[in-house]
C-alpha cells in the first residue's frame, strides 16, 4: 500500500473515485452514523433511549390529559351550579311579578337543565354537560323573550 500523494488527491478531484473504493455520499454524511459504524449493542442503546423517551412523553401527555379532564369537569360543574342558581332566582323573582306563568317555567326548566349539566359534567361527561348548558340557557332566554 502506498502513500497518498497531493496528486492523487487532485486526481480523485478531478475524475471522482477510483475504480474499488466507494466514495461516501453526501446523504450518508448528513445522516451521521448508522448501526453499522457501530455495532448491534449501539442501535439496542438507541432503542431503549428513544423508548425511555416515549415512556416519558406518554406520561406527560397523561398527566396533562389527566389535568385537562379535571378543569374540563370542575368548569362544568361551576358553570352549572351558576346558571342553576341563576335560573332559580329569575324563576322566583318572576313568580312574584306580573309575568306570564309560562316565564317562570321557562327559567325553572332551564335551571332544571342546568342542573342536569352540572351532574353530567361531575361524572366526566363534559360533552354532553356542556350541549346542556347551551340548552339550558337557550331555554331560560326564551323565557326571558315571553316577559
Amino acid at each position: 500500500m502506498r502513500a497518498r500523494t497531493d496528486s492523487d488527491t487532485q486526481d480523485d478531484i478531478h475524475d471522482g473515485p477510483r475504480a474499488g473504493t466507494a466514495a461516501p455520499t453526501e446523504a450518508a454524511d448528513a445522516a451521521g452514523p448508522t448501526a453499522a459504524d457501530h455495532g448491534p449493542s449501539a442501535e439496542a442503546d438507541d432503542d431503549a433511549e428513544a423508548e425511555a423517551d416515549d415512556d416519558t412523553d406518554a406520561g406527560m401527555d397523561e398527566e396533562h390529559g389527566i389535568e385537562d379532564a379535571r378543569r374540563a369537569r370542575w368548569t362544568a360543574i361551576g358553570t352549572g351550579a351558576l346558571l342553576t342558581l341563576a335560573g332559580l332566582a329569575a324563576s322566583l323573582m318572576r313568580l312574584t311579578g306580573s309575568a306570564p306563568a309560562f316565564v317562570p317555567a321557562a327559567y325553572a326548566l332551564g335551571a332544571a337543565v342546568c342542573a342536569l349539566a352540572a351532574l353530567l359534567g361531575s361524572r366526566g361527561r363534559t360533552r354532553r354537560a356542556l350541549w346542556l348548558l347551551i340548552a339550558g340557557v337557550m331555554v331560560m332566554a326564551i323565557g326571558d323573550q315571553a316577559d
